[in-house]
Formats: structure tokens, C-alpha cells, sequence
């Protein structure tokens, strides 16, 4: 594996790496911004702390992208140091210190005091640092990554990578920043829409002004006990391929926000006898990939926010409109692209608890399925962890009109009550699309009927729900030049030769997914965007320089998808 480690870090050399960091929270935009990404001290320890090397933040120091490259077992310790300074007249009341993630708990010192802890490596967070600054500072960050006791969410990480389990990530893996707020400020917004309008609640101040940019004009609406609600008297309706947003501020006294909506809604009706998904009241058909956000050189975090914009467009010029992405939640950037360059966003949770490859992949994979998840993953912590990322996940994402389903559980991985998870979730987002139980195991409480159909023919039986085939496909096409492991490799089905591989990728949309949409099925998701690791079943090589299809060899099977229900 060295050689091919050595391969990457050539790859990675021929561009410039350095992050470049863009405004991490572009639906609560600040003009205040001060970032601390870049090089700090770096050492990992059994016990006490350490920096007897560097690291390149925000890159988590499995990557070649840190600097570091090591994978540390479940038993050391990162931490994590440096220096700075606040800008002049940086500070207008408070100062808040804001990490995008950090896999798994990490606690946090600022000048040898702890401002804070947190648990969860998905999920943003922040502290107000404010009574702790000096003139001079030093932030340090301590580190413990409990992957191996499967109770906090983890998705594809594993120690023993292999196969469809990736090299784990650990540390630091999203942008630290700071921010300067007046004392009474605007903690976060909430956003409702119809077609028509959009009701926006302010948390943290209760009376201010919100403006709404539409074009040439502004709509200016008063916030009262901190609910605005904006009237569209002539609506520009949102959707991938006319993806219009309202760009709108909330002034709060001291306090100035940026922000945006889109006015889209999201339901199932009948059309000619089937339930089917519609998008603004109108059958849709979600023609999507599943994008699980790895990176050859920086594994969880691209070298450069833009490679979410990168992988966005090269999948809409394919003609793609939806990315399902999977068991990852990403920076908020790319759900800020995705609104922007119309990308819907079929969200997956990330799992915890124990797999087994038995009962979760070998016996349903020949069709023997277990029918009662309530005795499963019965553990109470690994439970609330997940509860816990799932509630997070669904309000950190809530405002973004490109985000229009949630998939609680995939293939059984750490399933549990599935029925009364899509109950809870549905109290927290009643107004997008829900999957409780992606693939094998079902679930009574779904609103799709979702199925994973690799190794044979995809057939559909009649359902009264909509049917959407969430996996499928896979296909592997390896280009060894451009591959991480040249012993093994995983997938689907296996083609050496690339007109093969396109001619076997054109027959599976034309004989088996075209005709099965006048049966009710509704969207698809084909595996997948790249490949990852041993996996060579992307569109996409590992290091993205290679796309395995091309636009006009594609191109008029989305259009076929798409006209079909028209």
C-alpha cells in the first residue's frame, strides 16, 4: 500500500493545497470572520499532552493533506495547539470560537482554561471565548476518538479498512474560526416555505427588520417577538434546473445577518393512478448518485471547498439532479452549492452500533430478511447517540431548500425502531421526504418503498407507495494509474474495458429503469459519484481526475428520465 500512498502525495504535489477558507456558515453570514485554519502544533500521546510535530487543520491526520498521515488506534490521544492574535477592533461585545467538526470528543483551552467540551464528530459547535482572550492567546485542543466502541456515530470508518469500510478519521476534520457578535445577537434562523412566502424565526432577538432581495426590489418586513413572515407577491419558484434564491438580511439592533430561501415544497399525490414524488406540486423524477464525500488526499475534506462545487456540476452535466449523500454530513458549503447550483440532497444519518456482514449484508443480500428491529442495538447510549446526531443533523440542515429527504437507517446498520424514528423525525421536519429504512429491512412507517438491487435484474412489484430504488448498479471500471489499491478491488460487476462499461451503464437505465417508471418508480440512486479507496465503482476516479463517461454519452438518458414523466 505504500507505493500507492506515495502515488496520491505526487497527485496532491501538483496542485497548490494550501486551504483556502471561504465563510463557513453562508446562511448566517457575518462580516466579522477570523480564521484559524492552517499549520499548529501537533502530537499524540497516551496521557499527557504533547506537540512534538505539525499539522496542517483542517485536515484530519489520517490524510496526506495534514502533513501527518498516520492512523492512531482508539487508545491515543490528539492534540492540537497554536497562537493568535484578534484582529484590531475585532471584538464588538463577544467573541465566539467555532469548529465545523471534530471526530469524536474533544475538549477545548483558551490561555490553559477549559471553555468547553463536545461530543459528536459530525456536528458543528462553538464557545464564547470572550471572558478568557488576552492580548496574546493560545488555543489548545485535546482530542479522544472512541471509534471502535461503535456508540457514537461513525458511518464507514473502520481500523481494518477493507472492501466498503474506509480509512478512519479522527481530529480536527472541518474549518475553526472565530467571530465577533454584539452581546444581544442572532444565535440562528428558522425557515419555513410555501410557494409563495416564508416565515422566518429569529432565535436570540426578538424585534428587528428583516430586507428580502428580488431582483431590483426589497421587501421589508418587521420581525416581531422574532417572527418576520415575507410575502412573494410574484414567486420565482426553486428547483434544480432553476435553482432562484432570495438573498434577504436580518438587522437586530447591534446585530446585521446575511442569509437566503428558496420557495419549494415537497409532497406525494396521485398522478395517473400511482403515488409520486412532487416537487412544487408536480411530479418529479429524482435522478440521483450516491456521493459518500471521500477524498483521495484529504479523505473527509477536500483540498479546496470548490471540489464540492467541482463534483456538483461534472454530475449535473451528466444530468444528474440529485446526490445521495450517504452516511456523511458535509460543511455547510456544500449544501450552500447545492442550493445554488440546483443539486437536490437526499440526506442519509449516520449509523453507530456493532455490523455484522451476516446479518446485515450476506442473508438479506439472498433475501432473508429480519421483520423487528425493536430488540436490535438495544444498548441505551448507542441509542441516544444517535438520536442525539439525528436531531442535530435535521436543524443544522433545516433551511436548505436543496435538502428534500432524510434516510434514518440504511441496510439495517445500527437500525432500531425504525417505525417510531420516522415518528420523532417527523415531529422535527414534517415537510420533506422520509426514508426509515433504506434498503433490506422495512419499515411500516416510510414514505417510500426503498429498495437496494444489486446482482440481478431490477424488477418491481406493485406498491401503493412510491417507489424508489435507493441503491443500484455499481459497476467497477478500474484505472490502476488512477486507483488507491492495486491488489483488491470492489464492486459491482466488472468491466476492463471502457466502451463496455459505458454500453453495459447505457443498457441499464434503457432496459431496466426507463420502463420501470411507468410502474411507479419514482427515483433512483445509482452507486456511485467516485470511487472511494478499494471501491472502483464511481463515475469518477478516486482523485477526480478522470471521468469514466462522458456528458454526450449520458446525457440523453437524463433527458429520457425526465421527459417521462412529463
Amino acid at each position: 500500500m505504500a507505493n500507492l500512498r506515495k502515488l496520491f502525495t505526487a497527485l496532491a504535489e501538483e496542485k497548490d493545497y494550501k486551504f483556502k477558507s471561504v465563510y463557513p456558515r453562508p446562511q448566517l453570514k457575518r462580516n466579522s470572520f477570523f480564521t484559524l485554519d492552517g499549520e499548529w502544533d501537533f502530537g499524540v500521546s497516551d496521557d499527557n499532552e504533547i506537540f512534538d510535530s505539525k499539522i496542517n487543520v483542517p485536515f484530519c491526520p489520517e490524510s496526506i493533506l495534514s502533513g501527518v498521515d498516520e492512523v492512531y488506534g482508539d487508545e491515543k490521544i490528539r492534540w492540537y495547539k497554536r497562537k493568535f492574535v484578534l484582529p484590531d477592533n475585532f471584538n464588538i461585545g463577544r467573541v465566539l470560537l467555532n469548529f465545523g467538526a471534530v471526530d469524536q470528543v474533544c475538549t477545548v483551552y483558551i490561555n490553559g482554561t477549559e471553555v468547553g467540551c463536545h461530543i459528536g464528530g459530525y456536528d458543528a459547535f462553538s464557545f464564547d471565548i470572550t471572558g478568557y482572550l488576552r492580548e496574546e492567546n493560545v488555543l489548545k485542543v485535546k482530542v479522544i476518538d472512541k471509534l471502535d466502541k461503535h456508540i457514537l456515530p461513525y458511518g464507514k470508518q473502520c481500523h481494518k479498512r477493507k472492501g466498503m469500510w474506509y480509512t478512519p478519521v479522527s481530529g480536527i476534520w472541518q474549518t475553526v474560526w472565530c467571530e465577533s457578535v454584539p452581546k444581544e445577537y442572532v444565535k440562528s434562523l428558522k425557515i419555513d416555505v410555501t410557494l409563495n412566502s416564508a416565515i422566518i424565526s429569529v432565535n436570540g432577538v426578538k424585534n428587528g427588520l428583516v430586507k428580502v432581495f428580488d431582483g431590483d426590489s426589497e421587501i421589508v418586513v418587521p420581525i416581531v417577538d422574532g417572527r418576520a413572515e415575507v410575502k412573494i407577491s410574484k414567486p420565482h419558484n426553486w428547483s434544480p434546473e432553476d435553482p432562484y434564491l432570495y438573498p434577504f438580511k436580518v438587522i437586530c439592533g447591534g446585530d446585521s445577518v446575511e442569509s437566503y430561501f428558496a420557495l419549494r415544497t415537497l409532497s406525494i399525490g396521485k398522478v395517473d393512478g400511482k403515488n409520486r414524488l412532487l416537487l412544487n406540486g408536480e411530479p418529479y423524477f429524482f435522478h440521483g448518485l450516491l456521493d459518500q464525500g471521500y477524498f483521495s488526499d484529504g479523505i473527509f475534506t477536500p483540498a479546496q471547498m470548490s471540489e464540492y462545487t467541482n463534483d456538483i456540476l461534472r454530475m449535473k452535466e451528466l444530468g444528474f439532479n440529485m446526490l445521495r449523500k450517504h452516511i456523511k454530513v458535509e460543511p455547510e458549503f456544500f449544501y450552500y452549492e447545492c442550493d445554488r447550483l440546483g443539486m437536490v440532497v437526499f440526506q442519509d444519518m449516520v449509523n453507530n452500533g456493532k455490523y455484522s456482514f451476516i446479518r446485515d449484508t450476506m442473508l438479506p443480500t439472498i433475501g432473508l430478511l429480519r421483520k423487528n428491529d425493536k430488540l436490535c442495538h438495544t444498548d441505551k447510549d448507542t441509542r441516544g447517540a444517535f438520536i442525539s446526531l439525528m436531531e442535530k443533523t435535521v436543524n443544522g440542515l433545516y433551511n436548505h431548500p436543496s435538502v428534500c429527504q432524510w434516510t434514518v437507517f440504511n441496510e439495517g446498520w445500527g437500525q432500531f425502531c425504525a417505525d417510531e424514528m420516522y415518528l420523532k423525525l417527523k415531529m422535527l421536519d414534517s415537510s420533506r421526504f422520509i426514508d426509515s429504512a433504506s434498503g433490506w429491512f422495512k419499515a411500516k412507517n416510510n414514505d417510500f418503498d426503498s429498495r437496494h438491487i444489486y446482482f440481478r435484474k431490477i424488477r418491481v412489484k406493485k406498491s401503493n407507495k412510491p417507489i424508489f430504488i435507493s441503491e443500484f448498479g455499481g459497476y467497477s471500471y478500474k484505472l490502476d494509474e488512477h486507483s488507491f489499491n492495486l491488489d483488491n478491488t470492489y464492486g459491482y460487476g466488472s468491466f476492463s474495458d471502457r466502451e463496455k462499461f459505458v454500453k453495459a451503464l447505457r443498457n441499464l437505465y434503457l432496459n431496466e429503469v426507463i420502463p420501470l417508471i411507468d410502474k411507479g418508480v419514482c427515483a433512483t440512486v445509482y452507486t456511485q459519484l467516485s470511487d472511494v479507496e478499494d471501491e472502483t465503482n464511481g463515475l469518477l476516479t478516486y482523485d477526480r481526475k478522470i471521468s469514466k463517461i462522458l456528458p454526450e454519452e449520458f446525457i440523453d438518458i437524463s433527458e429520457k428520465l425526465r421527459k417521462k414523466l412529463l
